[in-house]
């Protein structure tokens, strides 16, 4: 009878299991709490610039940030994950509402979204995101910081919303321009390049603030000076966010867009869902891998549970009037670097965004939006800094190529379309290496060897048709396929018609596993049929 021996875990073991997300643990609470309040402080600036950004009002990004924190971590299997409004949605966003012809029209196709990404999730489709060449997901990347800088740029220069110049009119742009609101997209965006220098990562203390909490509080600061002791330059109620003056939770629910249940009629509805789920569904993948490897504890996150979570939530941002959510790179790393454990830290930022905004909001109207015009600015410039660009060309040309397709191709068109021709580019390539490293062809006087290095498909069929036209009469052919896993019927047609006809022309033909076959045919004395014998 054969004994098991069972060997106790290891502490560590024991330990990652306790620390496991499947609950809502208490036992990090001191350092849940301090993160929470950070990933707070800096979502708030994210929330309202992201939503400005994508042509909603400005409570839908708030109140996404509410749904991100709230609901999506009910639901979430990752520990340090936090979810709201997404940089790289905001292009999709501002198109669709367009098309769509208004907000509530577009949070229709929000639930749809949501449902797909929970269909997503039942069938586990969690790992999507590995089938996506890297380089495609940098070019998206890139693309949309470039957007956001494009798109951002009037607003740093003071130019209001409802008269905002396109980046193409240099006339427009820089005509009437504010003043003190570019002081402070000049502050602000110095200040955030000097909070992420290696002086300011050193001590503790400075870098557990967050970057974006300073230049908020630094920028009213300016404003309320400068405003106030030189009127000329006075910012006035364009240049700042506005909340319709919310003053109690009643109103904040009274000001949530219902969806438009008549915009199902539309089938660009449809296409649009289909366009968020996608890229919603990456961005999220993408993040969880990003902040798995933060994770102190080294825990993994369960793909196809976060894209459930993530469909839930998608469902209620397009029910109560929000922004679509992802989980997001920049508040998970905060959260991270905080000090944060469990997912306590990502609802209590839920609950913060929540208590400010529906008791608070006269504060947050302070806000100049040349502030967060600075913080997407900064934001854009991350996701596609030169450097990048470098790192791709220095790649070489299989990932250059596809990332700079995808980047102008989303500049030009749409985000989906940009990913698309980028697959179709990446794909183009692997095609291109499987077509050119799959069959070698070597001719010794009347000797010919034609090896199959790995497996063959009929789009290397042309390639071992000129080399069995090139075999001579009364010569040899060895066919050597014992590197290959799988023949494709087409290719094995053309060996078969190859070797009936060799007797014919004097010419012998030695297999060697073509399919399991071996042996030796042509003019030799074997079977006309034997080739076809497996």
């Amino acid at each position: 009878m054969t004994q098991t021996t069972r060997s106790a875990p290891s502490t560590h073991t024991a330990s990652n299991r306790h620390d496991r997300p499947t609950t809502l643990s208490l036992r990090h609470l001191s350092r849940d709490i301090p993160a929470g309040i950070v990933v707070f402080l800096v979502a708030i600036p994210l929330c309202l610039g992201i939503a400005l950004a994508s042509g909603a009002p400005p409570i839908a990004g708030l109140v996404a940030g509410m749904v991100g924190g709230l609901v999506v971590t009910m639901f979430s299997g990752s520990a340090l994950s936090v979810s709201g409004p997404a940089a790289g949605l905001t292009v999709i966003v501002l198109d669709a509402i367009e098309q769509l012809g208004s907000f509530s029209a577009f949070l229709i196709a929000v639930v749809l979204a949501g449902a797909l990404q929970l269909l997503m999730g039942v069938f586990k489709l969690g790992r999507i995101g590995a089938f996506v060449p890297t380089s495609v997901i940098k070019g998206m990347l890139a693309g949309i910081g470039l957007i956001l800088v494009l798109g951002q740029f009037p607003m740093a220069l003071g130019h209001p919303l409802e008269d905002m110049p396109s980046i193409t009119e240099p006339v427009a742009l820089f005509s009437g321009i504010s003043p003190l609101a570019t002081l402070i997209a000049l502050f602000s965006l110095a200040l955030l390049v000097l909070w992420e220098q290696p002086v300011i990562k050193r001590h503790r203390a400075l870098a557990l603030i967050p970057g974006p909490l300073l230049v908020v509080l630094g920028s009213i600061a300016i404003d309320r000076l400068v405003g106030g002791a030189m009127p000329g330059w006075a910012l006035g109620a364009g240049h700042h966010i506005d909340l319709g003056g919310l003053s109690g939770p009643s109103e904040l629910i009274a000001q949530m867009t219902r969806p438009d249940l008549g915009a199902l009629a539309n089938p660009a509805v449809y296409t649009v869902a289909i366009t968020i789920a996608i890229i919603a569904s990456l961005e999220t993948l993408l993040s969880l891998e990003a902040i798995d490897k933060l994770d102190p504890l080294k825990r993994h996150s369960p793909p196809h549970r976060e894209l459930k979570a993530q469909g839930i939530g998608n469902m209620v941002c397009g029910l109560v009037g929000a922004l679509p959510v992802t989980a997001v790179i920049v508040r998970s790393s905060a959260n991270a670097n905080a000090g944060g454990r469990t997912r306590l830290s990502s609802l209590i930022h839920g609950g913060l965004l929540l208590v400010s905004v529906a008791f608070l909001a006269v504060w947050l109207e302070l806000i100049p939006l040349a502030t967060l015009a600075a913080i997407l600015l900064h934001t854009g410039y991350k996701l596609a800094k030169p450097a990048l660009f470098m790192e791709q060309y220095r790649e070489g040309m299989r990932r250059f190529i596809p990332f700079t397709v995808t980047v102008v191709t989303i500049l030009a068109t749409d985000l989906l379309m940009g990913v698309l021709v980028g697959l179709v580019c990446s794909l183009y390539f692997l095609l291109q290496s499987g077509y050119r490293s799959a069959i070698t062809c070597t001719r010794r006087g009347e000797h010919m060897l034609l090896k199959f290095q790995q497996d063959v498909s009929f789009l290397n069929r042309e390639e071992m048709r000129q080399c069995l036209d090139a075999v001579p009469d009364n010569g040899e052919l060895i066919i050597d396929a014992r590197g290959a896993n799988y023949i494709d019927p087409d290719i094995r047609e053309d060996i078969d018609r190859f070797v009936d006809n060799a007797a014919a022309r004097g010419i012998v033909v030695e297999l060697r596993d073509v399919e399991g076959t071996n042996g030796t045919f042509g003019h030799v004395e074997s079977p006309p049929g034997a080739a076809h014998a497996v």
